[in-house]
């Protein structure tokens, strides 16, 4: 699979443009050079960091496709910076650590990163996962500018956000998925698995909590709009997104 960034012509259809950027945030060097390898391999075009102090500039320097992070950096850990580039943008975001704390993937989760995987890691696995997450990227970009409408609230998946009379919220592109995975099956239950299959594309690569924080996460900024309820888990089977006028026990 060669990793080329995809647009809408005029007739909104679909376009090579360029490669995908990535902007690797690995303050290893041997590692840093053998992911870069790897991945240039796969006609990614990767960049690295030159001042672990200016993380947020060189961002915006590079305006990557996709930022993949680690967890131990110097001068800020990685998620003080994912803090700051998730203030300013919705790109896609990977964490990698070497620390066996489920408390990291959880925290990187909550400050919005979209996905993460402990090292040491197989390559494959770091394949899959980028390729998943420019998968859903490209599924936004190729559907229609058509707002749909949920508990008298507009979401915009173009611009990944919801509105209603209450505000307007910012979703990350995992979390819209999941809203419009949800309402397009709504009052139905989708289970974890579908929802784990639809967006990393194989449960294997993918922990159970990581879904969990997606959907809480999801939730917390839902309720701004007094809509995180509407968003039930059933246990043991999955969730369903609610009418105003449906409620279950």
């Amino acid at each position: 699979m060669l990793a080329f960034c995809y647009t809408l012509d005029k007739k909104g259809k679909s376009a090579v443009s360029r490669l995908f950027k990535l902007l690797l945030i690995e303050d290893d060097e041997s590692l840093f050079h053998e992911i870069k390898d790897r991945l240039t391999g796969w006609s990614y075009d990767v960049y690295g960091i030159q001042d672990f102090s200016q993380v947020l500039q060189e961002f915006a320097a590079v305006n990557p496709d996709c930022v993949i992070i680690d967890v131990q950096l110097p001068k800020f850990d990685g998620f003080h910076w994912c803090r700051l580039i998730r203030s300013r943008s919705n790109v896609p975001i990977l964490f990698l650590s070497s620390r066996d704390h489920p408390a990291d993937m959880v925290m990187s989760m909550q400050l919005g990163a979209d996905d993460f995987i402990q090292k040491p890691f197989h390559f494959d696995v770091l394949i899959a996962k980028i390729q998943a997450m420019f998968r859903r990227v490209h599924h936004y970009n190729t559907k229609s500018n058509t707002i749909k409408t949920w508990c008298g609230a507009a979401l915009d998946a173009e611009q990944n956000l919801v509105s209603n009379d209450k505000g307007s919220v910012e979703l990350t592109k995992n979390e819209m998925f999941i809203l419009k995975q949800l309402i397009e099956q709504k009052n139905k239950i989708v289970s974890r698995e579908e929802l784990i299959r639809s967006l990393w594309n194989d449960e294997r690569f993918v922990s159970d909590n990581t879904l969990t924080v997606n959907v809480n996460r999801l939730r917390k900024k839902l309720d701004v709009l007094q809509l995180g309820a509407y968003i039930e888990t059933k246990v043991g089977q999955g969730y369903i997104a609610k009418e105003e006028d449906k409620f279950y026990d």
